[in-house]
């Protein structure tokens, strides 16, 4: 089933509902003010599914860049902190967790949770959706995911014309999106167009939001994803930089170095009260 959106500016409303820590029983730190949580594939899959099923909620997928658009965004840090779920996506993000006392922190990276929520919903038999990205990019995700996934569900599919603005969905849309039956949208628009457009729906939506950024773009095999050892190693971002240097360059030499000095300050301070 598929439905148009409205393309109309405006900001996410002030009165989203803020929320201290996260759905479901993990430990959460803040990195640079910006809450993460210390969850898993299992739980932060079965956490989506069961707000999809109990009237919905959003879920962001943190990763450095996240963190300095917060930090420099106060609106923005709200947004975030005020979501069911913030998984950690970047490698740093997790070794701030486990800095910041909680060892166990693992990475949950956006284009595998979006295979792992798929997996769990083909066997539940929940719908899912996604919204984001272009006609050929959502051919070609649809296609790949269906081959892998065949008895998945895939009642939404819509490509949004772009604009600079966090388009706005309108009523009869929204009710349309209901009435698909969906348990889980997924949301591609990039940082920070998913996450306020996530903040201004989430109240008329009953499903699941889960940002997940240029996932729609590796799941389709539009774009290359870095190799696993990179990926360990927290370099992943070089790795985009060197295949997208026009798109990406500001994001990664400007947010990383950023990130990194203050991301030490914090570990430093916070050492220091301890002892």
């Amino acid at each position: 089933m598929e439905t148009g959106f409205a393309a109309a500016g405006g900001q996410p409303p002030e009165d989203a509902r803020k929320r201290d820590a996260p759905a479901g029983s993990v430990p959460a730190r803040r990195v640079l003010g910006m809450r993460v949580d210390a969850t898993s594939y299992a739980h932060a899959s079965d956490t989506i599914l069961e707000l999809g099923a109990t009237g919905g909620g959003m879920t962001c997928v943190s990763t450095v860049h996240m963190v300095m658009e917060a930090f420099d965004a106060p609106d923005f840090q709200r947004i975030v902190n005020g979501a069911e779920l913030v998984t950690p996506d970047g490698m740093p993000l997790v070794w701030m967790l486990r800095a910041l006392g909680i060892p166990q922190a693992t990475r949950v990276y956006g284009p595998d949770l979006t295979l792992s929520i798929c997996a769990r919903a083909e066997r539940l038999g929940v719908s899912v959706g996604f919204y984001g990205g272009t006609p050929d990019i959502l051919d070609a995700l649809v296609e790949r995911l269906s081959a892998r996934f065949p008895q998945l569900r895939i009642a939404f599919v819509h490509s949004p014309p772009f604009t600079a603005d966090t388009p706005r969905i309108d009523p009869a849309s929204a009710d349309a999106l209901r009435e698909s039956g969906i348990g889980v949208l997924f949301v591609g628009l990039g940082c920070p167009k998913q996450e306020r457009w996530m903040a201004a729906h989430r109240e008329q939506l009953d499903c699941a939001l889960v940002g997940v950024g240029a996932a729609f773009d590796f799941l389709a095999g539009c774009k290359r994803q870095a190799p696993a050892w990179l990926q360990r190693l927290g370099l992943e971002w070089a790795f985009r930089l060197v295949c997208e240097p026009g798109r990406l360059w500001r994001r990664y030499l400007v947010h990383n170095p950023r990130f990194a000095v203050r991301a030490l300050w914090q570990c430093w301070r916070e050492r220091r009260a301890r002892h």
